[in-house]
């Protein structure tokens, strides 16, 4: 058996190294992934409200209400009430990005290899 001496004191076999890094590698995928998903809901959740508004304020004339905190109560009271649309709205930043990355990795993996 092969081991591996981390520190001075303490012997550790390979396969229970290799085990442990696996299971950080795991970890820090899982902390990568929420950490985009958290980044894109806020992006859906706040940026592009402010976003639409402003250009739909630009472009159509006044919303409707009463400003801007009209059309962000209206909008997180459709999402808490369960409105898809607004949820896929919220959610869109983030399976676009999904979308983008299951067709680069159909792309990677239909290409033909070189010769």
């Amino acid at each position: 058996m092969i081991f591996h001496k981390p520190c001075a004191t303490i012997a550790v076999p390979f396969s229970a190294q290799t085990n442990l890094l696996g299971q950080n590698a795991r970890i820090q995928f899982v902390l990568k992934e929420s950490a985009l998903l958290l980044g894109l809901v806020f992006l859906g959740f706040v940026i592009m409200p402010i976003a639409i508004y402003w250009v739909g304020q630009n472009v159509l004339g006044e919303f409707g209400g009463y400003g801007y905190s009209d059309f962000f109560g209206s909008l997180s009271a459709k999402i808490r009430s369960g409105d898809h649309v607004a949820w896929f709205f919220v959610l869109s930043p983030y399976l676009a990005w999904q979308v983008l990355r299951l067709t680069f990795f159909a792309l990677r993996a239909t290409r033909k290899p070189r010769a």
